[in-house]
């Protein structure tokens, strides 16, 4: 398994313009986000990284929205991602479009996003499964120099295990997409409703919601018992004379 963290500094995406498929990997996220988002509430959500800025979020029912990143024109704050320049507990929702795959140091990138997170605040992630077809792709003579198969493509069970060290609980896990194309068609979506329950796992993008708790998930037993007292085998306890 490779390392989460490595020394290598990604030039990350900041528009889907520059993602191979990107127009049609984020009508697949949006369709997913149409759905989820009517049903979260709060006061503050964060949209990290551009990508995440790009999709729309008007039909949430958190109206004040910060869209974090550094080059991308629809972004209201300007700051690094491994250190926001919030306080802790301070947004009720974050969505992360694909910033794992792009992150040298994905654990640190996580925590931070923790940090400013209220307790059972969502987390809603998203990023391209290593075992589907765009992934596989990757191994192609000269894939590996163009997005999005120059990033990292962590598994979603990768995922998902670092959110439960984290005391997540993922709520929702899909994958959509079985096969990227660059101009969609009616019997593309077709092929995608049809098969889609049979293909669960190889879809190209994951799809996770995750809610933080501020307790365990699992309860921890006390290894020790009390003893009951053990009476005689007649059944009648002396009395002390």
């Amino acid at each position: 398994m490779k390392p989460a963290r490595i020394d290598y500094h990604y030039d990350y995406p900041y528009t889907w313009d520059q993602v191979a498929y990107g127009d049609w990997t984020r009508a697949q996220l949006q369709t997913r986000l149409d759905e989820c988002l009517p049903n979260l509430f709060g006061y503050h959500l964060l949209k990290l990284g551009g990508l995440s800025c790009e999709l729309v979020s008007q039909q949430c029912n958190i109206q004040h929205q910060v869209c974090v990143d550094k080059r991308n024109p629809m972004r209201n704050l300007t700051a690094d991602h491994y250190a926001l320049p919030f306080i802790e507990k301070s947004f009720d929702a974050c969505l992360l479009a694909h910033q794992l795959d792009y992150s040298d140091d994905p654990h640190r990138l996580l925590r931070e996003v923790d940090r400013v997170m209220i307790d059972d605040g969502y987390l809603i992630l998203s990023g391209v499964n290593p075992t589907s077809v765009m992934g596989i792709k990757r191994v192609l003579r000269g894939r590996g120099q163009r997005l999005p198969w120059s990033g990292r493509m962590f598994s979603p069970l990768r995922i998902r295990d670092w959110l439960s060290v984290m005391n997540y609980e993922v709520t929702t896990a899909t994958h959509f997409g079985l096969w990227p194309t660059k101009q969609p068609k009616a019997r593309h979506a077709w092929v995608e409703s049809s098969f889609a329950e049979f293909t669960p796992f190889v879809g190209c993008v994951y799809f996770i919601i995750a809610r933080k708790r501020s307790y365990p998930l699992k309860p921890i037993k006390p290894r020790w018992k009390l003893k009951k007292a053990v009476a005689p085998l007649g059944g009648v306890v002396p009395n002390g004379g």
